[in-house]
């Protein structure tokens, strides 16, 4: 930072100053961030996010820096502050302020969704405004990579930097509550505990162009936490209107945009019935990619083609290019068409003739791609010569070229009309098939074009949703193709005969019906198994694949022939489109219910599937969850199978891929529509699995030994309980299934859990104890899901009080240990969020009522056992006492609580027991216990007093000092720092107590009102070791920490008003070196003319003020006087009262005697 020169302060936030800074040597400004390093993890996110991102609409990020106890962010500064002040000062903005200001941010938002980028709390007061008036995005803190988890980065931080603990790390902790400091601007799928999106930046914004306009709070507002959510979950906002104003009516379309992006319904692609899903399912089942068509002739996965060239000079008709022909008049088309069927018609009586007729053939064949052309060619009276050639030519090589011909035409033929003879083109290709069936050669040339013509008339039929009489195919046709299909057959002639079939049945007309016989699938099948290339494995499946679309039965003759296992087997095949196919087939299997009970209790099918929800296309992972639902709907055992084999976890990625928001192209579209409908049906699944639990439960409960039905029962529901943890901890599914109704249920769970762990009821004789215990504990982890996500318990905040609360408090007193703990570490962090969620529910946030059901609750069935659980092993007293700390810090009725049941003289057997650990979360929990207790003012202090607190206080400030000022043991550092704060704050309220209790006797004897010194005296002594602290508070003066340099020099100045200079150590050379090095540091007057009063307090002057004037730090001493207001040091010293006489008070010296306390302005003295 020492590039870099600081002005005035320019805001303030939480544990953040921001200054306005200059870099030496230039004249450009920046601002200057100093934050605690407590947020290490939130600036080192702005710091990933930003620093390589350059916008108008952004705040430049610079440098950032690292000092002993700070971190310096150095960024663009903005001189014109926030919207957040924009809005406070202007109430409510034109509309067309509103929408310059909404151009700046869809701009700068939808460059930060550009990047990859969710912003995450989009609020007015992270909006600056540039001098020109333009809004710039800041505060990158809680901002995200889009599809990752912010909690994991945030740990990440926190273990590279040491932290103990890095589940209770402050950012955890924030990020857990984090919608609970300001979910107004919070989309509703947030404060469900849903991710953050893109969806709800947009929310957030709509927020915002609301609040501008109207000028009021934002489009949902409460003063209730709980009635906001509920308004924010279930409300539609008002219409905007702004405020003060009756003549400013908003625009149609700025209406039109709150309402596009403040939606509080987000269109989903999910079912509305079970009859919806089954339909929605079939349409699934076949896409485009399974039905893709790539022609039989020239196809080079078939066999090579030998390039086609025709000669010029012997053609005898003129060269036109095919786009000239397409292009043609009539008079010139007839008369090209005339020249070339003379041509064709003519007869070969030399072997010139025949090469003649074979170049104007290979011509035809290079014009024949042109789809026009070939309209018009298939039309005319070509093709009946054509056939006529084919028939009677006495050369087999033109027989060939005029069936590639016939082949072209077809394919590329756009519209065939009815006239057209192309049945008897069929009826003869298929009888020269027939009659030189042992000419593989022969064979090669002409079923390319039977295939075609066959494809051509299907397609057409399909077109015109109705057969054409004119275009029968003989049913020797199919028989030819099939007899082409049998083993031994020429490899190229199967994959010819089976890419035929692949086509016809892509088509949804009469003619793939001729296809599906008995054979036709393990056909197929020994094709693909015995094949040794790819393309013909391909080919093979895919048509078994558009077979099966037909009939799934030739799929089932197939599994019959050669097993369900080798079938299966074949999913693991590597090539994608081979699995593709399968997957499609078993779908089609499944959906008519063909092989299911087979298929639906096959384990190794099961996870098969699930392997190949591994594969990168996203087809297949789709394919994969279709078939996976209708096992699901068919079988809901396998969803527990499915879930021990990462099941959620697949959806959940593949969720993240499919967000609304996203690009989403052909795959990724269908997947999503795959994944809404499984996740639809596990959501519809939840309430019967644990319905069916609950039912096993309700048959056996109080029963020492079930019968054997109801054994059979609980041995078939309860191993289904693990899903519902599995769904729980999902983000996906957390927020579908978690309802009031979901908590009842599981409150009811509960109290079963407790009767099994009391004894009532033993369900060890029918499902083991092993199973049992298993049964408890994934119970109880399935609601420390649910506590992960405060937003589900503050909404559903009652239900959790009257149903979950009751039998979790009955599980502390567990004689198992391991429960014991998990119920009071749930107790625990649920009351901690539910304490805090009632404080901000309160119209003023004031404190809450002693008759709360919460409390009466813990008051009347948890404090009783509070002595025995604090006296037990670790970790069970720190679980306890934080509840306490959660409950003393919202409640001060709970003060009471804690006396009423004595548990002071426990607190402090804690102490004791744990000062060998005393940077241990047992300690640091106790610690801020004790600070919750001496802080609030109904607390009776002398209760305290008479267990040692003063004795216990002094030790552990002495020894958490120790650990603070060494230098050396850097990993315990930042414990010792927050557990040194509290320890200064238990100090501060005792000496406040204690000079408050010596104020008013002093006031009593001045007035003349009497009053028993002896109280004040007594106080006085039992407090007099705290004196010891005098020397280490003074150390701790010079630290850069400045709130331990603000606790620190406070509790001085109260110890050496009450006692003075009774340490003789108090001026020693070590604690002068102290003074001067922070009276040199110091700039504040009012922390120079404490510090002067402090060191007032502690001279002797018969015995120190020689000594202090001589000593070399006493120019220090002047010249901090001289910078503290003009107070003199020596030539006050001489008139010094030196310190309080404390033994003359005690034996009743109080007359006379004028105490006035010297405290900050702040104090409360």
């Amino acid at each position: 930072m020492e590039n870099f020169i600081l002005y005035e302060e320019i805001g303030r936030g939480n544990k953040t100053v921001v200054y306005k800074g200059r870099r030496k040597g230039t004249i450009n400004f920046v601002a200057v961030l100093c934050t605690d390093k407590c947020k290490r993890a939130e600036i080192t996110n702005w710091v990933r996010l930003t620093h390589e991102i350059r916008h108008k609409n952004i705040v430049t990020f610079h440098e950032w820096y690292e000092t002993s106890n700070h971190l310096w962010l150095v960024v663009e500064l903005c001189t014109g502050g926030s919207l957040e002040s924009v809005i406070a000062q202007d109430e409510h903005l034109p509309e067309d302020v509103v929408r310059e200001f909404g151009v700046d941010l869809i701009t700068g938002l939808y460059h930060i969704h550009k990047l990859g980028i969710i912003f995450c709390e989009l609020t007015p007061g992270k909006i600056l405004l540039e001098g020109p008036g333009t809004l710039k995005f800041s505060n990158f803190c809680l901002a995200k990579v889009d599809g990752e988890n912010l909690e994991d980065f945030f740990a990440l931080v926190g273990s590279e930097e040491g932290e103990g603990d890095v589940s209770e790390s402050t950012p955890q902790r924030y990020l857990k509550n984090r919608f609970r400091g300001s979910p107004l601007y919070t989309a509703p799928e947030a404060i469900k505990g849903e991710d953050f999106s893109r969806a709800s930046d947009l929310w957030s914004l709509g927020c915002l162009l609301y609040e501008m306009f109207t000028g009021c709070k934002p489009p949902f507002f409460s003063d209730s936490l709980s009635e906001l959510i509920e308004r924010i979950l279930y409300e539609d906002p008002l219409p905007p209107v702004p405020e003060g104003s009756a003549f400013h009516k908003p625009s149609a379309e700025f209406i039109s945009l709150l309402d596009a992006v403040s939606s509080v319904t987000v269109a989903k692609n999910t079912c509305s019935s079970q009859q919806d899903m089954e339909s929605t399912l079939k349409e699934l089942i076949y896409t485009e990619s399974d039905l893709i068509i790539t022609p039989i002739i020239d196809n080079p996965k078939i066999m090579k083609q030998v390039p086609v060239k025709f000669d010029l000079k012997t053609l005898h008709i003129p060269t036109y290019s095919a786009e000239k022909l397409s292009s043609m008049k009539d008079m010139d088309w007839n008369d090209f068409l005339q020249r070339v069927c003379s041509l064709l018609d003519s007869t070969e009586k030399n072997t010139g003739a025949a090469r003649s007729k074979l170049n104007l053939l290979y011509y035809l064949s290079t014009v024949a791609v042109h789809k026009e052309v070939a309209s018009k060619l298939i039309s005319s009276q070509l093709f009946p010569i054509l056939i006529q050639q084919l028939r009677a030519a006495a050369n087999w090589d033109i027989r060939a070229k005029v069936a590639r011909v016939i082949g072209l035409l077809a394919l590329h033929t756009s519209e065939l009309e009815e006239n057209v003879p192309v049945s008897e083109a069929i009826i003869l290709l298929t009888e020269l098939v027939r009659e030189n069936f042992r000419n593989s050669k022969l064979k090669q040339c002409l079923l390319p074009a039977l295939g075609e013509l066959l494809y051509l008339i299907a397609s057409q039929e399909e077109k015109r949703e109705h057969p054409r009489e004119c275009w029968v195919v003989p049913s020797a046709a199919y028989t030819v193709l099939m007899r082409c299909l049998r083993e031994g057959e020429d490899r190229v002639v199967n994959h010819l005969a089976a890419k035929i079939i692949e086509n016809v049945c892509t088509t949804l007309s009469c003619h793939a019906q001729g296809f599906i016989t008995g054979e036709i699938g393990p056909v197929l099948w020994y094709l693909f198994t015995h094949s040794t290339v790819d393309s013909l494995k391909i080919t093979a499946v895919s048509a078994l694949c558009r077979i099966t679309r037909y009939s799934p039965s030739a799929f089932q003759s197939v599994i019959e022939k050669v097993g369900l296992t080798a079938v299966v087997n074949s999913l693991a095949n590597g090539i994608c489109k081979i699995q593709q196919y399968m997957l499609t087939m078993f779908s089609a299997m499944l959906s008519c219910g063909i092989h299911l009970q087979r298929l639906i209790q096959e384990k190794d099918f099961v996870t098969t599937i699930m392997r190949l929800l591994e594969s990168p296309s996203t087809l297949i992972r789709a394919k994969a969850f279709l078939v996976l639902l209708q096992v699901l709907i068919n079988n809901r055992e396998m969803l527990l199978l499915s879930c021990q084999a990462r099941l959620v976890m697949y959806i959940e990625r593949d969720s993240r891929k499919t967000t609304p928001g996203k690009e989403q192209q052909g795959g990724s579209e269908y997947l999503s529509k795959c994944l809404d409908l499984l996740i639809y049906h596990i959501v519809r699944e939840l309430p019967g699995i644990l319905g069916d639990v609950l039912a096993a439960l309700t048959n056996v409960s109080g029963r020492k030994h079930p019968s054997t039905v109801q054994a059979k029962q609980l041995k078939m529901c309860l191993p289904m309980m693990p899903v519902v943890l599995h769904l729980v901890t999902s983000q996906v599914f957390r927020p579908q299934i978690v309802t009031e109704e979901f908590l009842f249920n599981y409150g009811t769970l509960l109290n079963f859990i407790r009767s099994i762990d009391s004894g009532e009821t033993n369900l060890d004789g029918a499902i083991g104890q092993v199973a049992s215990e298993e049964l408890i504990k994934t119970t109880l982890s399935t609601f420390e899901a649910v506590t992960q996500h405060p937003g589900l318990l503050t909404v559903h905040r009652l239900t959790v009080e009257d149903c979950i609360l009751p039998p979790l408090i009955s599980l502390v007193d567990s004689q198992n240990v391991e429960w014991r703990l998990f119920s009071l570490r749930l107790l625990s962090e649920t009351t901690s969020l539910l304490l805090s969620h009632e404080v901000m529910a309160e119209e003023k946030g004031e404190s809450l009522d002693s008759n709360s059901k919460l409390l009466s609750l813990i008051r009347d069935s948890l404090l009783p056992q509070y002595e025995n659980i604090l006296m037990a092993p670790d970790p069970l007293p720190m679980y306890a006492l934080k509840l306490l700390v959660a409950l003393t810090e919202h409640s001060p009725a709970s003060v009471s609580l804690v006396e009423e049941i004595h548990l002071f003289p426990v607190l402090f057997q804690v102490i004791l027991e744990h000062q060998d650990s005393i940077l241990g979360n047992t300690m640091q929990t106790v610690i801020a216990l004790l600070n919750n207790m001496v802080a609030n003012k109904s607390t009776n202090m002398m209760l305290l007093f008479e267990e040692g607190l003063a004795h216990h206080i002094c030790n552990l400030l002495i020894e958490t000092m120790a650990l603070y000022l060494d230098a050396d043991d850097k990993s315990s550092t930042k414990t010792a720092n927050a557990l040194l704060l509290s320890l200064l704050d238990i100090l501060h309220c005792i000496l406040m107590y204690t000079a408050n209790i010596v104020r008013q006797t002093l006031q009593a004897q001045k007035s003349g009102t009497g009053g028993d010194t002896r109280a004040a005296e007594d106080l006085l002594l039992v407090n007099k070791p705290l004196t010891d602290l005098i020397s280490l508070l003074i150390q701790l003066l010079p630290s850069e920490d400045t709130e331990i340099f603000e606790s620190a020099s406070q509790c001085l100045s109260l110890l050496v008003q009450l006692y003075g200079g009774s340490s003789q150590e108090s001026m020693s050379p070590e604690n002068m070196d102290s003074f001067a090095e922070v009276l040199k540091s110091k700039k504040d007057t009012r922390q120079l003319k404490l510090l002067l009063r402090i060191i007032k307090r502690l001279v002797i002057p018969s015995k120190h003020e020689e000594e202090l004037l001589s000593f070399e730090g006493g120019r220090a001493l002047e010249e901090a006087a001289q910078r503290g207001g003009g107070v003199s040091f020596s030539g006050d010293i001489q008139n010094l009262p030196g310190h309080v006489p404390v033994q003359p008070a005690l034996t009743g010296g109080w007359t006379g005697w004028s105490w006035t306390p010297e405290v900050p302005s702040n104090s409360i003295l």
